[in-house]
């Protein structure tokens, strides 16, 4: 009898580590710049932290998508890791709204290519029976990275200033950078070709891959709502009395990290679809229940449903990507999910904000809107799930 291929190389744990670093970087930020950008007179620009960086990130993608399956998946990886580090000595230089936005516009570019040759990566070191299984592991030493780094944040910026914050972030993403530049290359040599400015040009074909709509339409809508959480949470945390604003992400963090491997294995076994409607629910009464979160016990257990929710969603709408896009249009395929995931995000941070208007009693009305944008891939997916099914019989 054949031995089953592991999931758990070296190359694997690289991978992860990587991953940790560059989460723990990136995410270190987000709790502390909304007070940032409030100092320097922008707080009614809050939404703009979110949602130029999400832009950014999704203008990227067919870019990452054509260089992971062109290129290859390491460099893609390693220059995503290259912005974050560039990026977080340029923050304190960044004393007024005009830098400072430019920044948040040109970080982006780190998620838009290190997500993407990380998936098609993953996709192709490890068995086709086990991808919901090795994504949800990622995901989980990914989150952990992302519990890390706003608790480290928020400590950092307690105990010295946030200059210190934006140094270390730097840090870490030299880490990974170093991690990455000595991993083995998976692309097939036949796809592979040099790096050559010509790649950079676009066909109308070369943008989206249309085969994965399906998650895009659920991605989209279900990702609206952490963008109106990492954005208005801070807020929501300081009028409750959170000195430490990375609170929240690191329970919903933690709480992501407990599902998320056994999510994805549940879906290789019974569907992509049945395990993601389950955390579209959860994701849902997690939104209702900080529309009215007005002590810390509220808001940690909504907390802990969007981190079960995100575990969920997360890692099975990577492996359902990847099994339905053909095998040489994975980066293009991986990337068309995640323009689906920053534009989600980013219209979340954006337009709940013309609710909110800086102002803590419209919190409520403005969460409960994000609720009713989810509510939409919940009735998507239903419907898809029930269309799949008279089809099939």
């Amino acid at each position: 009898m054949k031995k089953e291929k592991s999931i758990f190389t070296l190359q694997f744990w690289l991978l992860c580590t990587s991953s940790f670093l560059f989460f723990s970087s990136f995410n270190m930020l987000i709790p502390e710049l909304p007070d940032y950008l409030s100092k320097m007179g922008g707080g009614e620009f809050k939404g703009l932290i979110i949602s130029l960086f999400t832009l950014t990130a999704g203008l990227s993608r067919p870019f990452s998508g054509k260089l992971t399956d062109k290129v290859g998946r390491v460099p893609v990886m390693a220059f995503g890791s290259l912005v974050c580090f560039v990026v977080g000595f340029l923050y304190p230089l960044a004393t007024t709204l005009l830098p400072f936005f430019l920044l948040r516009f040109v970080h982006g570019f780190s998620t838009g290519f290190k997500p993407t040759g990380t998936a098609a990566y993953i996709a192709d070191i490890v068995p086709i029976n086990r991808r919901g299984e090795s994504m949800g592991i990622h995901g989980l030493v990914g989150g952990l990275g992302m519990a890390f780094g706003p608790a480290l944040g928020g400590w950092i910026v307690q105990h010295f200033d946030i200059n210190v914050l934006f140094y270390t972030s730097s840090a870490l993403s030299l880490l990974s950078i170093l991690i990455l530049v000595n991993m083995k290359e998976t692309l097939n040599p036949i796809q592979k070709v040099p790096f050559s400015f010509s790649l950079l040009k676009l066909n109308r074909h070369e943008i989206l891959d249309f085969s994965v709509m399906p998650v895009v339409i659920v991605i989209f809508f279900s990702s609206f709502a952490y963008g109106t959480i990492v954005t208005l949470v801070p807020d929501l945390s300081k009028h409750i009395g959170l000195q430490n604003k990375g609170y929240y992400f690191l329970i919903y963090t933690l709480a992501s990290i407990a599902v998320r491997f056994l999510a994805g294995k549940w879906s290789d076994r019974n569907g992509r679809v049945k395990v993601l409607l389950l955390g579209l629910w959860v994701l849902i009464f997690a939104v209702l229940t900080i529309a009215f979160a007005n002590s810390i016990f509220v808001l940690t257990v909504s907390a802990i449903l969007f981190g079960i929710s995100m575990g969920i969603i997360s890692p099975i709408t990577q492996a359902w990507t990847v099994d339905l896009c053909k095998e040489e249009n994975r980066g293009k395929a991986i990337a068309t999910m995640y323009i689906a995931l920053e534009a989600g995000i980013g219209f979340g941070a954006l337009l709940p904000t013309l609710i909110y208007q800086n102002q803590i009693k419209n919190l409520p009305q403005t969460f409960l809107f994000s609720m009713l944008v989810v509510s939409v891939a919940l009735i998507y997916l239903l419907r898809f799930k029930r269309k799949s099914q008279i089809n099939y019989v």
